[in-house]
């Protein structure tokens, strides 16, 4: 074996009995694999998992055909890990491992790079898997995904034959989600998509574990040149020599039926930067279910009917959390058969006003000093924090209901896909992104818009995350929107409106109209004040700068 993945830089094992006995940097690690590592460290139920590097992941960014030795040579390194912690085999026939493999660039880049789950499912282990759990739903749900993600991630293949295929399969079953589909159906389905993944390949779907972990592994690195991440740096002024580092994690499973889920979760609402645990979750369902805004999804109610002491624990987490990151948070979990596990957290993203209030009440709770207040702050146009609110909304033409999933008022004409949206904005025109879903390949569309109506989705989608984090009014969930793309024009609440009508979206109260309001403008002036005082003290102060703050009153 080569020395190269044994070498600190290479490979970090996270969780077990041996979690990482020296952590690498954000640099090294990825920012998702350093807060796993840091949480494991403090005795929070996380999976086992390894990470390649950075440095050694961007090694392999150019590898086509063969997989380079070095790189099988640490992937085996790495399993062997999690195996021997979790007492599971990758692609055995009696306690099969499964594992997901995700990105984890040094800083957050969320959705926008790959992520595999269920990596090791094949003809044999499905079995393994059913005789193991007794759960044959759970076998052949993994057994489908991980066939449809390999032909779309690893090959490229396009999503249309495998969507195509699944709601005709809803269809006969009479079924309103896969949750409902029965395990023959789902067997069946998997056969099919492992047809279609040969008749859109040219190969057969690969059986060894290793294989597919291997070219899993290659595709997320590449990711970190693909379209989307590009798109979403450039907008975030992203270094793009940075790089990915890769993260794989055995697999546990929300959608296990029963008393399993999944779900993501903020220490703080991100939109208003209220203190308290703002969720979503969504039973009999894996991670990339809830942040993929293709489902509608559950908040904290039904998870605390039936399992209050898990939702007990969620906020217990929460604020342990935000003590021990000194930061509002954004964690993802899965519960398999009422057992809680966090896969990931890092620093909310969160509006320019729940930057502000986040802040002062963390500085004024004594958990950050007023310097560690500012420089959250620095990034922040402290000078454009402002709510709008409409002048006369008595006077206007309501439509419909929607959820909040970013605050604020957004006026603007009707685009109905990404190109439509950046050409209206061309033309100077605020621009409303109407969708059925939005995912973070939108994210061209995302930037050039003014706000967000989706007819599907939840708060925490990654597609919501990124609206917020850029600013933008975000409505998701509205159940009367209808969208005809080849008539070019959508109806909500049975009224036709066609693209480039105007509409106005409130995210204060989720309510959507038409047309164009007066607004109203109010600034949070007590919390700038405060900030303002920081600003003058630590100026005051020998050696504490207040570099790069915008002045706030």
């Amino acid at each position: 074996m080569n020395a190269t993945p044994a070498t600190p830089r290479a490979l970090f094992f996270i969780g077990g009995r041996n979690p990482v006995a020296k952590p690498g940097s954000v640099e090294e690690m990825g920012f998702k694999a350093s807060n796993l590592a840091a949480m494991a460290a403090a005795g929070l139920p996380v999976p086992q998992a390894f990470v390649l590097s950075t440095r050694f992941a961007s090694h392999f960014q150019e590898a086509t055909g063969s997989v380079p030795g070095e790189l099988r040579d640490a992937l085996a390194e790495g399993i062997r890990h999690i195996e021997r912690e979790s007492r599971l085999c990758f692609g055995g026939r009696r306690r099969p491992l499964l594992v997901s493999v995700r990105s984890g660039a040094p800083v957050s880049m969320p959705g926008m790079m790959e992520t595999l789950l269920d990596v090791g499912v094949n003809d044999v282990t499905v079995e393994a898997i059913i005789r193991s759990t007794g759960d044959p739903r759970l076998a052949w749900d993994c057994y489908r995904r991980l066939v449809q993600g390999f032909a779309e991630v690893v090959h490229e293949c396009p999503p249309h034959p495998f969507a195509a295929r699944l709601d005709a399969c809803l269809a006969e079953c009479g079924a309103a989600s896969t949750r409902e589909i029965d395990f023959l159906s789902l067997a069946a389905l998997t056969r099919d998509f492992l047809s279609l993944f040969e008749e859109h390949t040219g190969s057969p779907f690969p059986q060894d574990p290793m294989q597919q972990l291997e070219t899993a592994t290659l595709a997320v690195i590449r990711s970190w040149q693909g379209a989307k991440a590009v798109s979403y740096r450039r907008a975030r002024g992203i270094d793009e020599g940075l790089g990915t580092a890769v993260t794989v994690q055995r697999m546990v499973f929300g959608n296990a039926g029963g008393l399993s889920g999944a779900g993501v979760a903020f220490s703080r609402d991100p939109s208003t930067g209220a203190n308290g645990l703002y969720m979503d979750f969504l039973f009999n369902a894996q991670g990339e279910d809830v942040v993929s805004g293709r489902h509608a999804l559950e908040a904290e109610v039904p998870l605390g009917r039936l399992l209050p002491d898990t939702l007990s624990e969620l906020e217990g987490v929460a604020r342990a959390l935000e003590l021990q990151f000194r930061d509002a948070q954004e964690f993802e979990f899965t519960i398999e058969d009422a057992t809680l596990f966090l896969l990931q957290t890092r620093s909310a993203k969160r509006t320019p006003w729940a930057s502000l209030r986040i802040a002062v009440e963390q500085v004024e709770a004594g958990l950050i000093s007023p310097q560690e207040g500012l420089a959250r702050l620095a990034s922040v146009d402290l000078e454009g924090v402002e709510e709008l609110a409409i002048a006369r909304p008595e006077e206007l033409d309501f439509l419909a209901g929607a959820v909040t999933a970013g605050i604020g008022i957004a006026v603007g004409r009707i685009a109905l896909d990404v190109e439509a949206a950046q050409r209206l904005a061309a033309e100077g025109d605020e621009v409303i992104l109407v969708r059925h879903e939005t995912a973070t390949s939108d994210i061209d569309g995302i930037v050039a818009c003014a706000g967000i109506l989706t007819a599907v989705g939840g708060r925490t989608s990654h597609a919501a995350v990124v609206a917020r984090q850029l600013g933008k009014v975000c409505l998701v969930g509205c159940s009367e929107l209808v969208l005809d793309l080849p008539a070019r024009c959508c109806r909500i609440a049975g009224r036709v409106l066609a693209e480039g009508d105007w509409l106005c979206l409130d995210g204060h109260s989720g309510r959507v109209f038409v047309g164009q309001p007066a607004l109203l403008r109010r600034r949070p002036i007590e919390w700038l004040q405060l900030v303002a005082g920081w600003q003058r003290a630590c100026s005051a102060s020998p050696g504490q700068e207040a570099a790069g703050v915008a002045q706030a009153a």
